[in-house]
């Protein structure tokens, strides 16, 4: 009976009746990607001859499979047996990636190379101080979750996750070279705030900062 209502009458009615029924329109969870582009781009050495980082960003939003073949390269699954494109010690993939945009923050599910909103807000802000940063449309954030790193000590913990995040930024750096997208690594940051921020939980950490975008009035 209510969706015969509901057909014969304008979606913001209906969307009203819906919400006096208590029935909530929900947000997706999971937003798929574009399968990656793995052909074409600038040559290895002429990517690193390009490499360079960069503090000016346009507030162009990246299109949907622009931003898909950055976070495959960045962390994306390259073989069957689900191993990535950045190494990690003793293949712990410890690392998530987090895409904070301008739409929320959503972590990279590399396996299903998906998005999966983590919350519905506009936090770029709050990854960082500069006034660049709340307006360049990608503001990732590479995160360990030690949890997945056994009983090494925190000291090996932090250790081997700095270095995991290094060659993931290392990948975002030469992709952005190939695109001609600027971007600069951030290690001086808040760590505790933008954890508090994100809401993580305590056994996941904020090892690094990445913004990433159009260079401005290209």
């Amino acid at each position: 009976m209510r969706r015969m209502i509901l057909n014969s009458i304008p979606l913001a009615v209906a969307l009203a009746v819906l919400a006096a029924a208590g029935v909530r329109a929900q947000e997706p969870q999971a937003v798929p990607l574009p399968k990656p582009q793995i052909t074409g781009g600038k040559p290895l050495m002429q990517a690193l001859n390009e490499r360079m980082s960069r503090r000016e960003f346009s507030p162009e939003k990246l299109p949907q499979q622009v931003l898909a073949n950055l976070l495959w390269a960045a962390f994306g699954v390259n073989r069957a047996d689900g191993r990535r494109t950045a190494p990690s010690a003793s293949n712990m993939q410890e690392l998530e990636v987090y895409a904070v945009m301008a739409d929320g923050v959503y972590r990279y599910d590399a396996k299903a190379h998906a998005l999966q909103l983590h919350l519905k807000e506009d936090l770029r802000a709050a990854t960082g101080n500069n006034p660049w940063i709340a307006t360049a449309p990608l503001n990732l954030l590479y995160v360990a979750d030690y949890s997945k790193m056994g009983q090494r000590s925190e000291e090996t913990k932090r250790v081997d996750s700095g270095t995991d995040s290094g060659f993931i930024a290392q990948n975002v750096y030469l992709f952005c070279a190939s695109e001609g997208l600027a971007t600069v690594v951030r290690g001086g940051i808040d760590r505790p705030a933008v954890e508090k921020a994100l809401k993580l939980r305590s056994d996941q950490h904020v090892v690094l900062a990445q913004t990433a975008g159009y260079p401005p009035n290209q």
